[in-house]
């Protein structure tokens, strides 16, 4: 039977789909001399509170803690802190998930093995780096960047566990590189070429039904670079004179990009000397060099080489956008790519994205603006500098203010529910037996069925939800969105509040003993030795949930110390009642719109 608290944290869950934030001259002369000698200087800029510390870290990693929080406060003041923190996270080098996976590959290989059963061992390190990695920004921009640039193991790549793991590593690596390097890297990598049949797409051959494959072409232009509609360097549509859209591109730009992008198969296998288009084949064992790994090659004789139409826009370096006939694969590949990189709509497209993806669900144009200028230029000419673009995401006035009155309405987003997980396994020092982190039962190969998405796992290169979703009712009669929301659903709901629920009150350190190596534990310390107190309890959990006492509204603290109160304390009680009352409190504020909202 259903506890009646857990029911009312299954409505609570839910209630957040209700909320409409998306989630979210002077004179001169002497006398002026004069006073201005006077006064005094601008005050000095105050320090970093720990509820803004938590506020930006829960932006730029996986969780805060109140150890990263302490190491961004002793870094100066509000001026300082947050920059100097950026940059040495800048300075840091990749973790990888590639060679655990490479680990995971048995020798001698069983009778009916599949590949497809490391993916196991690529989430797993997905979740080690991300909550325990020490390049905490660079890993959450790759995340934010896989869900962009979607590829999953759903599908095509489920027996390419190494092909997909190294097509995150890729994003890692690039993460704060520039986007035309990672555009090609991206285009060029096994993984997508799979996923979106690049690999082996061949020119048209005469008498036949072949022609080369738009899958790749359209969704690098809808979803990778430009979008569906022209935008203004603040990302609002331009609109023609009726009103309507004006579209990015047409079916003939559709049909040269993907004659553009014909040739391209996998690079030899290492176990060949030498191979053609139809030799070159797969190798799914990971020796040396071997090519699931490695870019795509040209093979000349499948490649088209006739003109093709490409965009054409203002600026456009090859003549009204259109490719020459004669040229190789290779060359095609490289003016396609600039041609896509060098649209006025990249700038504006990826920073509404990222900002999405990192800040609030609903930036101000004025906010898109800003860090489209610094993607189209970073201060030293260099466009696509995707390491400026996260400084100026992370820095601008609208993440690092908390909004007030009618723009509080559209500040902040909905946390997914994935980052909602790691922001409370971060918060309370999750751990396990084995040292293992993300083979929660009922998660590994079961992300759907618990959070609604998984580490490269969607449904579609559409990745989870739309950056344009809007929930019906208030939030789209307002003309916002709120992206996570499109799995919001009450079986979902259903499902957070259930796991949040045995995390709470049956995987601690208390129960440690009895779980099994894998399992995954939270550390709950501290709040065990205040569980005679209620309001000191709650405000312990408060401060690692939300990053301070002072975070938690006085409806829910209420809420939460009526729960606790309901467990009595004796001399004689105390090791049953305290789990109960600290569980009561960390499922009530993990579950609550609360700590479900990123502000």
């Amino acid at each position: 039977m259903m506890r009646p608290l857990r029911a009312l944290r299954m409505t609570l869950l839910l209630a957040v789909a209700g909320l409409t934030a998306a989630c979210g001259g002077g004179g001169g002369g002497a006398a002026g001399s004069m006073i201005g000698s006077i006064l005094p200087g601008p005050a000095a800029a105050p320090p970093v509170s720990k509820a803004e510390a938590y506020r930006f870290l829960n932006q730029a990693t996986f969780g805060a803690t109140e150890a990263e929080a302490s190491r961004l406060i002793a870094l100066g003041d509000s001026t300082n802190a947050y920059a100097r923190w950026l940059d040495a996270e800048f300075a840091k080098p990749a973790a990888a998930q590639l060679q655990a996976v490479e680990l995971g590959y048995p020798n001698p290989v069983p009778t009916g093995f599949s590949p497809a059963t490391l993916h196991t061992n690529r989430l797993e390190q997905w979740f080690y780096n991300s909550l325990r990695g020490d390049d905490q920004l660079r890993q959450r921009v790759a995340f934010a960047l896989s869900e962009i640039m979607v590829v999953s193991q759903v599908g095509t790549l489920t027996n390419y566990p190494f092909a997909t793991a190294d097509f995150y590593d890729v994003l890692a690596r690039n993460a704060f590189g520039n986007f035309r390097s990672l555009l090609e890297q991206v285009s060029l990598h096994p993984a997508m070429g799979l996923y979106l049949n690049l690999l082996g797409n061949q020119k048209a051959v005469a008498g036949t039904n072949l022609r080369p494959d738009e899958n790749y072409a359209r969704e690098m232009m809808q979803l990778f670079t430009i979008g569906l509609v022209q935008l203004n360097i603040d990302g609002t549509e331009k609109k023609d004179a009726s009103g309507q859209p004006l579209p990015s591109y047409t079916q003939d730009v559709v049909e040269g990009y993907a004659r553009a992008f014909t040739g391209w198969s996998w690079s030899c296998p290492t176990t060949r000397p030498a191979c053609t288009w139809t030799t070159a084949t797969p190798q799914l064992a990971p020796v040396f060099g071997y090519n699931q790994v490695k870019p795509l090659v040209q093979y000349a004789a499948y490649h088209e080489t006739g003109t093709k139409q490409l965009l054409n826009y203002a600026g456009v370096s090859l003549p009204n956008g259109q490719l020459p006939a004669g040229q190789t694969g290779e060359k095609d590949l490289q003016d396609a790519l600039d041609n896509a990189f060098n649209h006025p709509n990249v700038g504006p497209f990826l920073a509404k994205q990222l900002i999405q993806k990192l800040v609030t669900s609903n930036p101000s144009p004025a906010y898109v603006q800003r860090v489209a200028e610094k993607f189209n230029n970073d201060g030293t000419g260099v466009r696509g500098n995707l390491g400026a673009v996260i400084k100026a995401i992370l820095l601008d006035t609208e993440a690092r203010s908390v909004a007030t009155g009618s723009a509080a309405a559209r500040a902040g987003k909905v946390k997914e529910p994935l980052l909602r997980a790691t922001q409370f396994w971060r918060a309370y020092n999750v751990n396990s037996a084995s040292g293992k982190l993300g083979v929660q039962r009922n998660f590994i190969g079961t992300a759907s069925n618990t959070f609604g998405q998984g580490p490269q796992q969607a449904a579609s290169v559409f990745n989870f939800f739309s950056p344009f979703y809007a929930p019906p009712g208030e939030i789209a009669n307002g003309d916002l969105v709120a992206p996570e929301m499109q799995i919001a659903t009450e079986y979902f709901a259903a499902q957070q509040a259930n796991f949040y629920y045995t995390q709470a009150f049956a995987r601690t350190h208390l129960q440690a003993a009895a779980l099994t190596a894998d399992d995954m534990y939270i550390d709950v310390s501290d709040e065990y030795g205040l569980a005679a107190d209620s309001e000191a309890l709650v405000n312990r959990v408060a401060e690692r949930l939300l990053g301070g006492s002072s975070q938690i509204s006085a409806t829910l603290k209420s809420e939460v110390k009526a729960q606790i109160e309901r467990t009595a304390v004796t001399t004689t009680n105390q090791s049953t009642a305290f789990p109960v009352r600290v569980a009561d409190a960390i499922y009530l504020v993990v579950t609550s719109p609360e700590y479900a909202l990123q502000r």
